[in-house]
């Protein structure tokens, strides 16, 4: 009988998240969908399936969600926890409450708070001959592929409580199901809502309990060692709650209006951000002035959300309007909806002035020029990545706190580095706009130490050699 179901992921990279729709054939349901409903829908027609029910883990903080919209456009009913505080209407559902999907599905809820404190898993099971079998669990942020969802995103006078349920769920879970049932996380592909990261692709509950943390240790070594190892997360998420609480529409994805390169200059010159999609070698190579480089080859949505201040207008910069499109929709699943403008075609499209530029180069690069003269080092990681091993003598000022403490890099030639490239690159601009000299360090933190740079590990109390 379980033959015939099916359950898709739909992937969203960018974020770190997957969304899910199963069906068997005929009717079907989803979980957690993100805000660019376009994406089911064509899943719909594509499967000649019927949707019957949306169902949220929980009021997420790291996107905005598409389940009204996908809701009131199909017809569906739409399940959020009744304990949730929402403006819009929805199917309240609760611990326990089973809900049937057409004749062969039936889904439960399962309380598991941790990541946030009304927090539902929802457990799928067939229904045949013999009764109901035990099929998936979709775990939201609770349980995740070798870890948890973060129980610090509600502050922090809640995080020790969240932490302690998150326990108690992952082990709530293994307990209700058997080893065989596939585990279907939202988070943990990358998004900043998981505590840690996995590179694995699918799990069940039975290679959790052998391979999770969360289910192989007990309750005090679990949260001693979530918490020493959290790190920072986007600030845009301060945004997500409130915005999924008040029921969000349909996203908008229709193109905005072009600007001409007197518009950019104008909008650049009002403190607007003109952001330039291409990947880093080709900013670096030349940029119209006054320009951020967020390529779309790596966390586009996550570090400009994370770095902006929320509302500043944003336009965008693309060689195709189909870069321009994929940058619109990347925003809007984080709640910034609508660009103020675009422009496409290069850089000599949009000023017209000259062209900035600045050098990129190797850490074997930087450990030459350090023989011959001063230049600042400056390394945007986050804090816990710069505690752990850095370059001895480098300034570290996180990316994300870099606009607001540009005036505070060293007077000099500016050597900024991440831990692969692309951070580096989005500081280098910034410094670029701010008329520093800047120098892009394109390469793997990895290979610092085996180029002779002396790294240090500032973490600890005396500072010791890495």
């Amino acid at each position: 009988m379980t033959d015939d179901l099916t359950i898709i992921p739909i992937e969203t990279p960018s974020l770190g998240d997957r969304s899910y729709l199963v069906h068997d054939g005929d009717v079907a349901f989803v979980v957690d969908p993100q805000r660019d409903i376009d994406r089911v829908l064509a899943l719909l027609e594509e499967h000649r399936v019927r949707l019957l029910d949306v169902f949220e883990t929980h009021i997420h903080n790291d996107y905005v969600t598409g389940g009204l919209a996908l809701a009131q456009h199909t017809g569906a009913a739409y399940h959020v926890n009744g304990a949730d505080d929402v403006s819009f209407d929805r199917t309240p559902i609760a611990d326990g409450e089973t809900v049937a999907v057409g004749d062969r599905m039936k889904v439960r809820a399962i309380a598991t708070p941790g990541h946030t404190f009304t927090h539902l898993s929802y457990a799928l099971a067939t229904t045949g001959p013999t009764g109901d079998e035990p099929y998936a669990v979709f775990t939201g942020g609770s349980l995740l592929f070798g870890a948890t969802g973060r129980p610090d995103l509600l502050g922090e006078e809640h995080t020790d409580a969240l932490v302690r349920h998150q326990h108690a769920s992952a082990h709530k879970l293994a307990e209700q199901l058997p080893d065989e049932a596939g585990v279907f996380p939202t988070h943990g592909f990358g998004s900043f809502c998981s505590a840690t990261q996995s590179d694995a692709t699918e799990s069940t509950i039975g290679q959790e309990k052998k391979s999770n943390p969360v289910l192989t240790q007990d309750e005090e070594t679990y949260v001693r060692e979530l918490l020493d190892g959290l790190g920072a997360w986007p600030a845009y998420y301060a945004h997500m709650g409130p915005a999924n609480a008040a029921g969000p529409g349909a996203a908008d994805l229709s193109p905005v209006s072009a600007a001409d390169a007197d518009e950019l200059r104008r909008r650049i010159e009002a403190g607007e951000w003109v952001v330039d999609l291409r990947n880093r070698t080709a900013f670096a190579a030349g940029h119209a002035p006054g320009t951020f480089n967020f390529g779309l080859d790596g966390g586009f949505a996550t570090y400009l959300g994370w770095l902006i201040d929320w509302g500043t207008p944003v336009t965008l910069l693309g060689e195709t309007p189909e870069d321009v499109a994929q940058a619109q929709r990347e925003l809007v699943r984080i709640g910034i909806d609508r660009p103020a403008a675009q422009a496409t075609g290069g850089p000599q499209d949009w000023t017209d002035g000259e062209l900035s530029s600045f050098p990129t180069a190797t850490f074997a690069d930087l450990a030459d020029v350090r023989h011959h003269r001063e230049v600042v080092v400056l390394d945007v990681r986050r804090a816990d990545e710069y505690d752990k091993s850095a370059v001895a003598g480098a300034v570290n000022i996180p990316i994300h706190e870099l606009p607001r403490r540009v005036a505070e890099v060293p007077a000099g030639e500016v050597w900024v580095h991440c831990a692969g490239g692309y951070r580096a690159s989005v500081a280098a601009s910034f410094l670029d706009a701010a008329g520093r000299t800047p120098v892009a360090v394109d390469d793997s933190f990895e290979n610092a130490e085996k180029v002779g740079l002396h790294l240090v590990s500032p973490g600890d109390e005396n500072g010791s050699s890495a």
